[in-house]
């Protein structure tokens, strides 16, 4: 499975971006997708991810109610739409795929990763 990010840019806080992972390859129904998120100097976070099979989605706390996470069954495509952006979500965005779906926040559940994309956001 390949993943590439995009979507990324530089946006003012209180703003809003809209990431897109296409996947090249089967996501089987057991999968969990999943956005992971990594700042300078500090140590790749979760994000949020969703179930392929039912579209169960899960957040870390700092997100809940702003950023939502879902997929395109048919387009293979995972999204993250981001509203409401503060400077702490600066970093660099990482789409991943999880062949078990479990320990879906654990980085190293995840087998296949996409190139990051940059989001920038000034105060």
């Amino acid at each position: 499975v390949q993943l590439q990010a995009s979507g990324g840019g530089l946006v003012q806080a209180g703003g809003s971006l809209r990431l897109s992972c296409p996947a090249s390859g089967p996501i089987l129904s057991s999968y969990a997708m999943g956005w992971f998120r990594q700042a300078p100097g500090k140590e790749r976070e979760f994000v949020a991810a969703i179930t392929w099979r039912n579209g169960r989605t899960y957040y870390t706390d700092s997100v809940k109610g702003r950023f939502r996470i879902s997929r395109d069954s048919t387009e293979n495509t995972v999204y993250l739409q981001m509203n409401s952006l503060k400077p702490e979500d600066t970093g660099v965005y990482y789409c991943a795929a999880n062949r078990l779906g479990s320990s879906r926040d654990v980085p190293s559940a995840y087998e296949y990763w996409g190139q990051g994309t940059q989001v920038t956001v000034s105060s």
